[in-house]
């Protein structure tokens, strides 16, 4: 067996937090967010969805119908939770005191919701804090926001009020990440996680560009369309500074001098994601922005033929119809459609004052594409929109119009940083789980972010113990917290009568508030979610934890606990 490498006195915070994997974690340590990727290629979760049904003949479709496949799987079988309580809560103190070697305070303020970051201005106005549940953390108390595993995503089945699967955002992310090159091929090195303070999302390099948000995929067609959903997408990129752009080969941070991405991995990345977020001003792009931006609808009308005779709609009054309708404003195949749903008595029998007709625009630009740069067809474009000016101006219009077309997100800034790639680990498509597990224990002394995926899988037999029980004893409020009002007795009854099921298999252990969360836990994972509490309740006390490949015991002085155990490990550690 290959030897686990030492970790150094200096990273003992990083390879703790690997465990617990929180968002603050995963903002000081970047490395954590790809060390979860590969911690979910080598579980076996991912893997046997490829026996479902719903992926057959999967090898006889394109990469994005293939895309669309596993979108829907992924919808059918998990949820996005937002509840922040659901790994309790710290405080601002404790943080800020881990971290002080890494990073200050005033840098974590500009860039981590839970240390005051609001965003931009658009952000003000949506409430951005109360719409994440943030606004009720006032004080020093914050909540843990941490990241799942597959398995603790597939666990939310078990508890109380889901009914599937569960995740927040950049757990969501990373599982896609992961089945995006079990399930449909997709090489590893076309795959860009993008986190910022607010959002993780994948920037997936098929055909124009694929972005995942949450459970749902945003193609470059659906980025133009104007609709709620889309708006909800962009949010993210629109309104907030990137900080982490990742992949198999490395990262880039937003405040950390070094980078591990190549430049020319970054310079890829930022070319298709501009191409991406940028496109030419066509009448269905205008009727798309007018759907967003329904402040300019005011401005214009719609002609339309009917027994012959023309006849002219309110805009705002055709986009309300497209509710509920299969037709589209935007459409020309649709178009007439939709106005012929429309009730006669909202059509105008003259041309409506100071407003523009959009079927002249139309005409304007059936062959006259118009690029975001080019300002002489802008202005003339301008001068066309001339709106009544109790309304709205033809330079806001545009001004607005153009920044539909065009999006330059806030990306981390590669001027100056110093680049040091790792040896990558050699993951081609194809590989089998078994080949992937071996590639990343060969790379375990050459690439960081490979020994840390052990770290993140949990799996006490191919890593040292003292950083998954650093992150068990201090990090695991809910437990304690649900059970403060039982006494010793009766605690050490409700973990004993727990189900002997562990959600990890093999030798990956739970952490004591999954154990609580889920209701359930292999004896080794009960005994030290037993000591998790019983620390928490009685500091003094010295504890040692024996491990046998069937039983795990917990000796607090003079006083023996012992839980069966099916995980085959064996240790021993004085807590």
């Amino acid at each position: 067996m290959t030897s686990i490498p030492s970790i150094p006195a200096s990273e003992q915070e990083k390879y703790s937090s690997a465990i617990s994997l929180s968002d603050m974690e995963i903002f000081i340590f970047p490395e954590l967010l790809y060390s979860l990727v590969y911690a979910n290629l080598i579980s076996p979760r991912i893997w046997a969805w490829k026996e479902d049904p719903w992926f057959a003949k999967l090898d006889t479709m394109k990469p994005y119908k293939r895309i669309q496949r596993l979108k829907q799987f992924i919808i059918d079988h998990y949820e996005f939770n937002l509840d922040l309580d659901t790994w309790g809560l710290t405080t601002k103190e404790e943080e800020l005191k881990r971290f002080a070697p890494f990073i200050d305070e005033e840098t974590l303020s500009r860039s981590n919701a839970l240390f005051g970051y609001e965003g931009d201005k658009h952000y003000f106005t949506l409430d951005i804090r109360k719409h994440f549940g943030l606004d009720k953390y006032t004080s020093n108390t914050i909540p843990y926001w941490k990241t799942e595993t597959v398995e603790a995503m597939d666990a939310f089945q078990y508890k109380e009020n889901y009914r599937v699967g569960a995740g927040e955002c950049v757990s969501l992310s990373t599982l896609y990440a992961a089945a995006l090159y079990i399930i449909c091929d997709i090489p590893l090195e076309d795959i860009f996680l993008i986190a910022t303070p607010l959002h993780s999302q994948n920037f997936i390099l098929v055909n124009d560009g694929v972005l995942t948000n949450n459970r749902r995929l945003v193609t470059k067609n659906m980025w133009f369309n104007g609709t709620d959903l889309t708006g909800k997408a962009q949010r993210a990129l629109r309104n907030e500074d990137v900080t982490i752009v990742a992949n198999n080969l490395g990262h880039i941070h937003t405040f950390y001098p070094d980078a591990t991405l190549p430049p020319e991995q970054f310079q890829r990345f930022k070319s298709k994601l501009n191409t991406f977020t940028t496109t030419e001003i066509t009448f269905e792009i205008l009727a798309n922005f007018l759907r967003e931006r329904s402040e300019f609808q005011p401005c214009f009308q719609i002609k339309y033929l009917r027994h012959g005779k023309p006849q002219y709609l309110p805009a705002e009054r055709a986009y309300a119809y497209e509710h509920g309708s299969p037709y589209k404003v935007s459409e020309n195949a649709t178009r007439d459609k939709l106005l012929d749903q429309i009730d006669e008595l909202d059509f105008y029998t003259e041309p409506i004052e100071k407003r523009i007709q959009l079927t002249k625009l139309a005409d304007h630009l059936k062959n006259n594409s118009i690029s975001h740069i080019d300002q002489d067809s802008l202005k003339d474009l301008a001068q066309k929109i001339d709106c009544c000016p109790d309304i709205l101006t033809e330079r806001s219009v545009i001004e607005a119009l153009i920044d539909f077309v065009h999006l330059k997100p806030r990306l981390p800034d590669a001027t100056g940083k110093k680049h040091a790639t790792p040896p990558a680990v050699p993951i081609q498509p194809g590989m089998t789980r078994d080949q992937i597990y071996a590639a990343l224990t060969s790379m375990r002394d050459q690439n960081p972010v490979a020994d840390l995926a052990f770290y993140a899988s949990r799996d006490l037999s191919n890593t040292h113990w003292q950083p998954f029980l650093i992150a068990a004893l201090q990090r695991n409020p809910v437990i304690i917290q649900a059970t403060q009002e039982l006494d010793d007795l009766a605690l050490i009854t409700m973990l004993q009568d727990l189900p002997n099921h562990s959600i990890y298999d093999g030798t990956r252990i739970a952490q004591p508030d999954e154990v609580w969360n889920f209701q359930r836990g292999d004896g080794l994972e009960r005994a030290i979610a037993l000591a998790t509490c019983l620390r928490a309740r009685h500091p003094e006390q010295e504890m040692k934890l024996t491990v046998k490949p069937d039983s795990a015991t917990l000796q607090i002085e003079a006083t023996v606990h012992t839980f069966p155990s099916h995980k085959g490990l064996q240790h021993e550690i004085t807590l």
